[in-house]
């Protein structure tokens, strides 16, 4: 292990509690920005697997925030010092529906800090477990375990990401126009002061990157929209999903689903422009 995740490893076993309401209007929101065809649920109606992210949001002061637009590091996320911070992923089992209207309990541990060598880089992960209850309820409704990556700026060397192709044909697809509007409106949802999402400045000069980035989580989103445009009745047990390549507002991009043989597994992912594999995932439906 490093002599930078050493002091780190401090972090592993730091909990905090949250709080919330999971009122009508964010779903709202939501729905008309994902252009849903199922209307937005009311109160007492389940939220739609991934719309908990509604909730929960980061809410710092203007002074708590770095010049990325995160809020400063070393509160209960560990002071990682790799200035590009992605989210990698996530492994979610759902247990029990949430509502909208219900008090909302949200546990989170930091439960492991890991720092690897990639084809691209250094990198440091630290992986996340939140455990949503609603109302008094013991048990979790949902469990997910969120991976965050941390990269170092590229030198003018640096290699490469190796992209991998995506498959052509799928049983669903959608195309998505990744234009300013829905990123700032996603932005504005989850309260993500993120700036590689909506300062094209910011973004191009001194992260290096093309345009600005979709939204890792948005993505996700649109693929489980796409299983509920196409199986409404199906009822998501478990999902996870893996980010591969960014995403950028410069072109369209497109989602894709294919159903497995057994019924139960849904195959998912998202595709560039130019084909490349950007999002991997996967559904357990009951």
């Amino acid at each position: 292990m490093s002599a930078e995740v050493l002091p780190l490893s401090g972090w592993i076993g730091r909990s905090e509690t949250a709080s919330d309401l999971a009122t009508e209007f964010p779903c709202a929101a939501l729905a008309a920005t994902l252009e849903c065809e199922a209307p937005a649920p009311r109160a007492g109606e389940e939220l739609p697997p991934l719309w908990h992210w509604l909730y929960f949001l980061p809410v710092h002061r203007m002074s708590e925030l770095a010049p990325d637009g995160h809020a400063h590091r070393g509160g209960f996320l560990p002071p990682v010092a790799r200035p590009r911070r992605m989210w990698a992923g996530s492994q979610l089992e759902f247990h029990a529906p949430l509502r909208v209207g219900d008090r909302l309990r949200r546990v989170s541990t930091i439960v492991d800090i890991q720092d690897k060598q990639g084809r691209t880089g250094a990198m440091t992960f630290v992986k996340v477990r939140h455990e949503l209850h609603a109302g008094d309820a013991a048990a979790p409704a949902l469990t997910e375990l969120h991976d965050i990556v941390y990269r170092d700026l590229p030198g003018p060397d640096a290699p490469a990401a190796e992209p991998r192709a995506a498959a052509q044909h799928s049983a669903w697809q959608r195309r998505i126009v990744p234009d300013d509007v829905l990123l700032f409106r996603y932005s504005a949802l989850t309260f993500n002061g993120h700036r590689i999402h909506y300062d094209r400045r910011y973004v191009t000069e001194v992260e290096g990157y093309p345009g600005l980035i979709v939204h890792g989580p948005l993505l996700a989103t649109l693929l489980l929209d796409l299983l509920r445009r196409h199986a409404p009745q199906a009822a998501v047990a478990a999902f996870r999903f893996r980010a591969v390549r960014p995403v950028f507002d410069l072109h369209p991009f497109t989602v894709h689903g294919e159903p497995g043989a057994d019924g139960r597994e849904v195959r998912l992912w998202v595709a560039d422009h130019e084909g490349w594999l950007a999002m991997e995932a996967t559904a357990i439906v009951r």
